[in-house]
């Protein structure tokens, strides 16, 4: 299964008011869960055009964005410059193709982008070396479900997470104090199914200096 044209995707991609809102509700998961501050580097991973960061920017004292697609980055940047944003910037990069993380940062985040990554114990590890010692964690993404939340599964290689082996996996790329929670629900048409609810997960971890 080949990788999905997110370029492609990029212009109409805020279009969605069920995309705005889940931005929101794991921004909004993120800070219950981690004590933002204004001394914090943040990394964005998978950032697209930037709507969960855009929640998290007045809460630290920069953020990061990183993502594979320079379709969605251009509209991110143009919402950094059109907002004078100066504690923001964006990189492409494709880590499944080689690229380092840059760092390092006080937390990590990633929105509903994991279910991409084919190999996602490997970008834990990548994770892992962008932190500083005793940093942060927090990737939100979908629950288990049986392929029904994407119409077209072109480069969806997981149909969500069972949280209990995601959370093993982090355990395992050197991360402790590994919890979950719930960050928001989505309702969606599904063919001619009606209406179906998906959750979405945050789970975070903190660097263990040991490993």
């Amino acid at each position: 299964m080949g990788k999905r044209d997110f370029d492609k995707a990029a212009s109409g991609w805020d279009e969605n008011p069920r995309r705005l809102k889940m931005a929101a509700d794991i921004a909004g998961a993120i800070r219950k869960s981690v004590a933002l501050s204004p001394d914090m580097d943040i990394l964005d991973f998978g950032c697209g055009t930037g709507l969960l960061s855009l929640h998290l920017q007045p809460h630290v004292r920069s953020i990061t964005g990183v993502d594979s697609s320079r379709g969605m980055l251009d509209i991110f940047d143009r919402k950094i410059m059109e907002h004078t944003l100066k504690n923001v910037k964006t990189l492409h990069l494709d880590v499944e193709a080689g690229a380092a993380l840059p760092g390092p940062y006080h937390l990590v985040v990633s929105s509903m982008t994991l279910h991409h990554i084919r190999d996602t114990a490997v970008l834990f590890h990548h994770f892992h070396e962008a932190l500083l010692p005793s940093g942060l964690v927090c990737i939100a993404d979908l629950d288990s479900e049986n392929g029904l939340f994407h119409s077209d599964p072109t480069g969806t290689f997981h149909n969500g997470f069972d949280r209990a082996e995601f959370q093993r996996v982090l355990e395992n790329a050197g991360f402790s104090h590994v919890t979950a929670s719930t960050a928001a629900e989505i309702i969606k048409p599904v063919d001619r199914l009606g209406d179906h609810r998906f959750t979405v997960f945050l789970i975070t971890g903190r660097k263990d200096v040991s490993k």
